[in-house]
């Protein structure tokens, strides 16, 4: 059962819990405690164990974004996204292709379970669309915005985007659905091998609802207090 308090700014942050193993996993958890709410599982641990870790942070009251990314034919993606309903968790993401999204919308009626689409990832720029057989001159953002447009008329709950393109999202979507943005980095922090970033009160003040940080507090020297420091970034941006 969810025991998280309703509006709670720590559910604004999702912790991505990007590691090798259950039990690293796990410590990572320990060690943040009560400072955060809300984890992602994405392929690298749903594949070592991270179901079984989802169910007990389910079971604990935290809420789980599985990071999945779906995308099959529409059967498949149907029936997969109702296993993941019944095993509650919070987010789940699948591509943002009409079929894909059409049939993941239809596996999770009758459920709480929100639906994400993916529209570009934030690892991708021009060139990386040109290589992958886009147009030349195909800019993400634009590619962001018509996926999105799809999105909202399929009845999908949500937009994963980066920071920078969340304005526009927002004015494609309207203010009813969710905006969830990988690729934040606290001020100082090493970019890694995202392409798109901004910072956590960045994220919030162009409209996110949820950052997704991983590698800032999962590798932190003191998790807890990286969560928290964000946690005050996120609340000083929203008051």
């Amino acid at each position: 059962m969810d025991t998280t308090p309703a509006g709670d700014i720590r559910d604004k942050l999702i912790i991505g819990l990007d590691v090798p193993s259950v039990d690293e996993a796990r410590r990572i958890v320990g060690r943040i405690g009560d400072a955060a709410t809300f984890y992602k599982i994405g392929y690298q641990l749903a594949y070592a164990g991270g179901f079984d870790l989802a169910r007990d942070l389910i079971a604990d009251g935290k809420k789980v974004f599985l990071d999945l990314k779906l995308h099959d034919i529409g059967n498949t993606v149907e029936e997969g996204v109702r296993s993941v309903a019944r095993l509650g968790a919070t987010l789940l993401t699948v591509h943002a292709y009409p079929q894909t999204m059409r049939a993941a919308v239809a596996g999770k009626a009758g459920s709480p379970l929100k639906i994400l689409a993916v529209t570009v990832l934030t690892s991708y720029d021009e060139q990386d669309l040109l290589e992958a057989g886009y147009a030349p001159g195909t800019k993400p953002a634009d590619l962001v915005a018509r996926r999105a447009g799809q999105a909202r008329d399929l009845g999908v709950d949500g937009i994963v985007c980066a920071a920078p393109e969340a304005e526009r999202v927002r004015a494609v979507v309207g203010p009813d659905r969710l905006i969830v943005t990988p690729g934040i980095r606290p001020a100082g922090a090493d970019a890694g091998d995202q392409k798109r970033v901004v910072t956590p009160a960045e994220g919030i003040r162009l409209g996110a609802d949820h950052l997704v940080v991983a590698r800032p507090i999962v590798k932190a020297a003191d998790p807890r207090a990286a969560a928290e420091a964000i946690v005050n970034d996120i609340a000083q941006a929203a008051a």
